[in-house]
């Protein structure tokens, strides 16, 4: 099979994960207390209004005809009207979308870099003071929650220092850079534990495997056997966590994008959610799964390039 073949029949097995989404987005929007008719109307609008506001948006038809005229409308781009915004929910979410991309990308680079090196020094120094060093600082950010991370953050190095504005996202990429620097670090710090203790019990795992040591009696060097055989063959589980790391952090980013004041779409569900606006509850979570099956499909595709065994024969 062939890696394109791979990649089309990958995209295959998504549609039924889609289509049981939209079946949950649908019902569990449903749930939620409250009248959508009452969020949009005016205040002062009569009962007569109400039920024909209720009659415009489908509201009174049966479940399975609002689910049915739901698909037909998702299939053609159409994610309705926000209650909440009065404006296209696709064009909205559009508009929000790069900011949460964006962060998200920012956070895991930050990840990377943090927990990479971090790892590889504490498995070569397996048990060692660098190694207890390490893995207790770790810990400390493992157990703080990222809300109270952001908050000190946001104190002291925005508030108190001012070295870092307190919200907003700017206009260039520069800006963009040095405005979501404190949200990043904030989701890093959490995210980079998780992955730095993973990486480096991979590490200790693979340096004692069999062509590690053969490698060594060859009389290659250090350096060149760590990068060339053992971090080629420890990232493979580590790229499976942080492919799911990666959709925890852009479903994870309500907390963040609320504690720092960035435009994105994770604290645009948090109000939308607060305003019973159903069309962007259903088109934010719709586009959340979207992207998250898609780092999914990613996560996978890397796999199988850093692991040969793992590509389809």
């Amino acid at each position: 099979m062939s890696s394109l073949t791979y990649l089309f029949s990958r995209l295959l097995q998504m549609i039924p994960t889609f289509i049981l989404v939209m079946i949950i987005i649908f019902l569990l929007v449903r749930l939620l207390p409250g009248d959508p008719a009452i969020a949009m109307a005016d205040a002062k609008a009569t009962e007569a209004q109400l039920e024909a506001l209720r009659q415009r948006l489908g509201l009174n038809e049966p479940l399975w005809t609002q689910f049915f005229y739901f698909v037909r409308n998702v299939l053609a781009g159409d994610l309705g009207q926000s209650i909440l915004l009065k404006a296209p929910v696709a064009d909205v979410i559009l508009e929000r979308l790069p900011v949460t991309v964006f962060l998200t990308l920012y956070a895991v680079l930050f990840s990377i870099l943090i927990a990479g090196p971090l790892a590889a020094v504490a498995a070569l120094n397996k048990n060692r003071r660098a190694d207890i060093i390490i893995r207790g600082l770790f810990q400390v950010g493992l157990s703080t929650p990222v809300f109270y991370i952001g908050l000190l953050l946001l104190t002291f190095l925005a508030a108190f220092l001012r070295w870092f504005p307190v919200g907003g996202y700017g206009q260039t990429f520069w800006q963009h850079m040095y405005h979501l620097l404190l949200p990043a670090l904030t989701v890093a710090l959490y995210t980079s534990a998780i992955i730095m203790r993973n990486l480096r019990s991979a590490i200790i795992e693979v340096i004692d495997a069999e062509y590690v040591q053969f490698a060594r009696a060859k009389g290659l060097s250090e350096g060149l056997i760590l990068r060339r055989h053992v971090l080629r063959n420890a990232l493979v589980s580590t790229v499976t966590l942080l492919g799911l790391s990666i959709g925890n952090l852009m479903s994870g980013t309500l907390v963040t994008e609320t504690v720092f004041a960035v435009p994105g779409v994770g604290r645009l569900m948090l109000d939308a959610i607060f305003a019973r606006d159903y069309p962007l509850i259903q088109g934010l979570t719709l586009t959340f799964a979207v992207l998250v099956s898609l780092v999914f499909l990613l996560t996978d595709m890397i796999q199988s390039w850093l692991d040969p065994r793992l590509r389809p024969s």
